[in-house]
């Protein structure tokens, strides 16, 4: 499992290199690269639900199904300004100000939060719309690395956040395979003088 991990995690700063090489460390560049992360991390799932379906014990996940999309989640800088200029150009002015205003009020709930209190905490992203992401495809790697296998197991936890015995019945491997290539990426951008922060995302919608 190391070595499969420190594959990923070449493949992430080989990524980031070229981001930082091919526009001379330009935003775009580095949009460009996630954007080759994430087809890399969807094609490895897409694999996975392949696999899962043909041994009889299929992924859960599916649209409409957003148990998980109530806790908090962290990432990079980089990627929440990649979600954020997804959705300025695609989305309306009053939708923009509408997920703004949802953000807001998740993080005035959340900001005095820490430790298992924030992470047990249970308020919708402000991207969720009818139990679904508004953009699903610009989510950040944590929304993409995060395939459960029993969705009882998701709804308990959702449910019952106090019981510290339950969790989601989640997929090692993709969580490593998506971290490692992440890590990788974030390194070869720190080796170009850029130094990435990790937030909750609705701090970055805000």
């Amino acid at each position: 499992m190391e070595n499969i991990e420190k594959a990923f995690y070449h493949d992430g700063f080989q990524l980031g290199i070229k981001a930082t090489d091919d526009t001379g460390f330009s935003e775009q560049g580095i949009f460009n690269g996630l954007i080759q992360m994430y087809a890399a991390i969807d094609e490895l799932n897409d694999s996975l639900f392949d696999f899962a379906k043909k041994q009889r014990q299929p992924i859960h996940c599916r649209k409409g199904c957003s148990w998980c999309c109530h806790q908090p989640i962290f990432a990079l800088d980089y990627e929440l300004d990649f979600l954020k200029n997804h959705i300025q150009n695609h989305f309306s002015v009053a939708e923009q100000k509408a997920i703004r205003q949802r953000a807001a009020e998740k993080n005035n709930k959340l900001k005095s939060l820490e430790n298992d209190a924030l992470i047990n905490s249970k308020h919708p992203c402000p991207l969720l719309k009818n139990a679904t992401c508004m953009a699903y495809d610009a989510r950040p790697v944590a929304c993409r690395i995060y395939l459960s296998t029993n969705v009882n197991s998701c709804m308990k936890f959702f449910n019952e956040p106090e019981d510290k015995t339950s969790f989601p019945a989640l997929l090692d491997f993709p969580m490593r395979a998506g971290r490692m290539m992440n890590e990788g990426f974030n390194a070869a951008l720190r080796s170009n003088g850029l130094v990435s922060k990790e937030f909750r995302i609705e701090e970055k919608l805000i």
